[in-house]
């Protein structure tokens, strides 16, 4: 059926909601899958809140813009067959309006008390609510074919399986060649450095090349010389840069115990030779291992030093140290990440986690923290090459046939940069004063994290992603890295080393997205369509 179109501008008030509600949506991915990437490396100490919210700025923000592919699976028939609505472009309107609705407020709900949905199934599963509340059964593609909501589900079970069995692979191996020998785990770890950063480099170049930015699967088409060329270019120039420059930094910073800035390893030739760091192995415990402290578990014998906050200092003519009253709320409830220590965060179910696992050379764990860097960035990068088009993709919908008339006819539909830029902000905001509680949730509560722990777990999740790119099968990132960090603990640990309540906890968030973000977003959708409306009376019956 030929579509026909509303007039330009009309129902503005369904974009002005659309619009906030996008923002909402934005911000949950933010809180939630963002936080996924950096989750590892702030449990591990690799990095600081306030580090990986930074990095997360240009990331996150710079995938959004540069690679995020200019289109979106979710606003064509992929999931609801969107020519059911080629008369109706207003109800097309509204259930999208609906289904950015009850998919931001559900992830918002399970964020608040600890759980941790997918976002992208949260979507998609909206969007069948509406599409049967609209049209019946029908209207919604529940097959294999055509990337239905059978190959969603399909992906729900491959996805954490998958990056289960690669993290723990990684890690399988990263034990077996650096610290099976703990004398020389130091010297086998600084020069297995190259070998990691050339081979996370080669992926992310690969990822990044190949993508191309598009959306969908990942096929090997096109200029593949040239693209190669890239991609072992980039590569040749990580392995130098390590073998010429990490190596001798790590050489003298751990060995030779220099007191060496990490800015250093970009001029290290042209550094001369510095005193000893006589706190090195002190800034190690710290940094490596204070959440360790709990009772009854093995602690460090360094001291720990806790972060002081402006109440912890004597007070001054009767008056302790504080803010206004109102700043000092929206401290504690919009910027606790900022002032809180996340990896020392701990539920009692998790308190027996770390007397389960062994404990490694601190010198050799601080080699993986700048590995653990770089594949949370690139985590976040790709996170936002590819999730950012897909979130506001009912947004994009609702600006296509507000601006327009009707929703674009081609079989892709375009996201305007302005409109991925506004993703990326909003992204970046619920990371910034959200993204904490999800960290915590999935830090040193659900097993213990190091970052050679980390590393293979950011790494497994990034390599199941780039498969299934491939395979063009529907990952959420949430599942990977949830499943990567299952993969880590049980190889690192037993089973008695993973937080099986708060894996429950988790798993049940996903369980329960597909009936409530649908029933939810279904039910929306018609009160809307069936409620009386002043446009419009009700018609005497004769």
């Amino acid at each position: 059926m030929a579509i026909i179109p509303i007039d330009v501008h009309a129902y503005t008030g369904i974009f002005v909601v659309t619009l906030l509600f996008a923002f909402l949506d934005g911000y949950s991915i933010g809180a939630n899958d963002v936080a996924n990437s950096f989750a590892t490396s702030v449990g591990s100490r690799s990095l600081t809140y306030t580090q990986a919210v930074c990095i997360a700025l240009f990331t996150e923000f710079g995938g959004a813009i540069l690679l995020g592919a200019s289109n979106t699976g979710t606003i064509k028939d992929n999931i609801v067959k969107s020519s059911y609505f080629s008369a109706r472009q207003d109800l097309l309107m509204t259930a999208f309006m609906c289904a950015l609705i009850a998919s931001s407020l559900w992830i918002m709900g399970c964020i608040r008390i600890g759980m941790h949905p997918s976002t992208t199934h949260s979507i998609v599963c909206a969007l069948v609510g509406v599409g049967v509340a609209a049209y019946g059964w029908d209207a919604v593609n529940w097959g294999w074919n055509g990337r239905g909501v059978a190959y969603v589900v399909s992906g729900w079970v491959l996805a954490p399986a998958l990056a289960a069995i690669l993290a723990g692979i990684i890690y399988g191996l990263t034990r077996l060649i650096v610290f099976s020998n703990p004398e020389h785990s130091l010297y086998r770890g600084i020069y297995a450095i190259p070998v990691y950063f050339t081979l996370t480099g080669f992926i992310v170049s690969f990822f990044v090349v190949m993508k191309n930015g598009r959306g969908g699967a990942v096929t090997l088409t096109g200029d593949l010389g040239k693209a190669f060329t890239i991609i072992g270019s980039m590569t040749g120039v990580i392995f130098l840069f390590c073998m010429l420059f990490a190596v001798p930094f790590f050489t003298r910073r751990l060995i030779k115990e220099e007191d060496l800035k990490w800015y250093h390893i970009f001029y290290i030739w042209a550094v001369p030779t510095q005193a000893r760091d006589e706190r090195l192995a002190i800034t190690l415990n710290q940094a490596m291992t204070p959440h360790l402290t709990l009772e009854g578990i093995r602690s460090t014998d360094a001291p720990v030093l806790e972060r002081k906050t402006a109440a912890d200092f004597p007070a001054d003519d009767g008056e302790a140290l504080k803010g206004h009253p109102a700043w000092e709320k929206f401290k504690n409830v919009a910027l606790k990440g900022f002032y809180h220590d996340i990896s020392k965060d701990q539920y009692e179910s998790a308190k027996h986690l770390h007397e389960n696992v062994q404990l490694y050379d601190n010198k050799t764990e601080y080699l993986f923290s700048f590995l653990q860097v770089m594949t949370a960035s690139f985590a976040s990068f790709s996170h936002g090459s590819n999730d950012v088009a897909n979130s506001i993709g009912p947004f994009a919908g609702v600006y296509s046939i507000w601006s327009t008339g009707q929703l674009a006819s081609s079989a892709k539909a375009p996201v305007p940069t302005w409109m991925l830029a506004f993703g990326g902000i909003a992204i970046n905001f619920g990371l910034a004063f959200y993204g904490y509680n999800i960290m915590r949730n999935l830090g040193n509560n659900l097993t213990y994290h190091s970052p050679s722990r980390g590393f293979a777990m950011e790494l497994g999740a990034a390599l199941t992603v780039i498969t299934a790119a491939f395979l063009a099968l529907p990952v959420s990132t949430s599942q990977c890295i949830v499943g990567a960090t299952l993969g880590v603990g049980l190889v690192g640990g037993s089973t008695k080393a993973i937080n099986w309540k708060m894996f429950g906890w988790i798993f049940l968030s996903w369980i329960l997205t597909l009936p409530a973000a649908s029933i939810s977003a279904g039910c929306l959708f018609w009160l809307l369509t069936h409620t009386p409306s002043f446009t419009s009376a009700p018609v005497a019956p004769k």
